[in-house]
């Protein structure tokens, strides 16, 4: 199994990178496991409490849920990737079954802060954008997709978002072993992903 991480900011584009890289393989042979899946459990706070839990930083994500769950994969076993609801910022009781395929893409924020998770990607992608385009997108992203209103969302982005990326994130940039910049020139990027995964395929 060829593991491929890929990280980036908050609205840096990775969802888009990893659409590119997907739309021209096979859907069998490819799954797609988010970090945000695993955002750790928090049923026993109350909603104005959750509110207020930095999910930038990489305390928030439930690393050994990930790591167990990758090995299992590598393993060829199914596993029940965990639902996480925005709205509620908590845990659903709801799973997707996730089963091995050849290559699994693993993308998020933070996942290559892990150093267990960072050894067992194959290919560590960074995707980058510069801060203006990321805020524009997380705006639009949060106003429009979990309705957040604007001044919540710049609110959250000077005193969480900013802060963390540049503590947590950009340094991780540093780890990659690609770095995209996302622009409508980044072809050669993905070509040169997808070149590797289908070597790997086939």
């Amino acid at each position: 199994m060829l593991i491929i991480g890929i990280a980036g900011g908050t609205g840096s584009g990775k969802t888009t990178v990893v659409h590119q890289i997907m739309n021209e393989l096979p859907s069998t042979e490819v799954g797609i496991i988010s970090q945000d899946s695993y955002y750790k459990e928090t049923h026993h706070l109350s909603y104005e409490e959750r509110t207020k839990i930095n999910f930038d930083h990489p305390r928030a994500i439930d690393f050994d849920l990930l790591v167990q769950h990758l090995k299992e994969l590598k393993a060829g076993k199914t596993i029940e990737q965990p639902v996480y609801s925005f709205v509620t910022h908590d845990r659903t009781d709801d799973s997707i079954v996730t089963h091995p395929r050849k290559v699994m893409i693993v993308e998020g924020i933070l996942i290559l802060t892990n150093p267990e998770l960072r050894d067992m990607f194959d290919i560590k992608v960074y995707v980058h954008a510069d801060s203006d385009e990321r805020l524009i997108r997380r705006l639009k992203r949060d106003i429009a997709e979990r309705g957040r209103d604007m001044e919540e969302v710049l609110n959250r982005y000077q005193t969480t978002l900013k802060p963390m990326h540049e503590q947590f994130i950009e340094p991780t940039k540093a780890f990659a072993d690609i770095i995209i910049p996302n622009d409508k020139y980044n072809t050669v990027a993905i070509d040169v992903v997808r070149a590797v995964i289908k070597q790997r395929i086939h």
